[in-house]
């Protein structure tokens, strides 16, 4: 794989310490949410970070597909929930639900837009197979055979 961009972090007291970029743009404080034993505190944790990255690139591939296909997709809006708990195998695992509000589209350019942005979405690819994605629409997830 030819790589355009590498992104670099460093963290330091693990979820509830703080982690900063290598370039300086981005600095945050990590705390421990209660529903997993932490004091809640202030800082973000990595499930939210991971929800904001893929949304964004979620949807930066589902705009480019909408261009594409002449399709408007302004003011659309995706909304990622990650979830993480024990998989009961010794370990923890997530989830990701990814839903489109997208006012100017049909229910089934909708659907048809976020099937092609999971194909094509390189979170999508590198959770393909790992991670348990539900993608819908308004709320309502889309037929999992055909997602």
């Amino acid at each position: 794989m030819n790589i355009l961009y590498t992104a670099e972090a460093v963290v330091e007291g693990g979820r509830a310490g703080h982690g900063r970029t290598s370039d300086g743009r981005l600095a945050v404080e990590l705390s421990v949410p209660k529903e997993m034993g932490g004091e809640g505190g202030p800082g973000t944790n990595p499930e939210q970070l991971f929800a904001v990255g893929y949304a964004a690139c979620f949807q930066s591939t589902l705009l480019s597909l909408a261009r594409g296909r002449k399709l408007d997709a302004s003011d659309s809006t995706i909304t990622a929930r990650v979830g993480i708990g024990p998989t009961g195998h010794g370990g923890y695992g997530l989830t990701v639900a990814l839903d489109l509000h997208a006012p100017h589209l049909s229910r089934g350019e909708a659907e048809d837009l976020m099937r092609r942005a999971h194909e094509r979405c390189p979170y999508s690819n590198a959770t393909r197979g790992n991670v348990d994605v539900t993608l819908g629409v308004d709320g309502l997830e889309l037929d999992r055979r055909a997602a």
